[in-house]
């Protein structure tokens, strides 16, 4: 297990494990409508609504942007699904590590750690 990005934890603290997707448009989230369960979703904008649809088959949510309260955090919430904000990942870095096995961790101070597991 290799400890990539940080960010801060802004939900419940249970951890996720999952296969990375990178969503970047509303396509995205459609592909994704009869197999998203388990999945760990990263956008860059906190104020997403595309995911939407499909919130409460992920497994968790991690994004680059935001805080506690931005939406997808809040949404997150509401749902009991583990969230990272402001996670400290690029855009390449991103691409590279999509469709990888990850997992969300909160450690002390709601700092929330990703993992990669293959």
């Amino acid at each position: 297990m290799k400890r990539i990005a940080e960010g801060l934890s802004c939900s419940t603290k249970k951890e996720a494990e999952g296969e990375l997707c990178f969503i970047e448009s509303v396509d995205d989230v459609i592909k994704l409508f009869d197999n998203a369960e388990g999945k760990i979703s990263i956008v860059e904008d906190s104020g997403t609504t595309t995911l939407g649809p499909i919130l409460a088959d992920l497994a968790g949510v991690l994004c680059t942007t935001g805080s506690e309260g931005s939406h997808l955090a809040i949404v997150s919430r509401e749902f009991g699904i583990p969230c990272i904000m402001s996670l400290n990942l690029d855009k390449e870095q991103i691409k590279k590590l999509n469709g990888a096995r990850v997992k969300i961790v909160t450690e002390e101070n709601n700092k929330g750690v990703l993992y990669l597991l293959d």
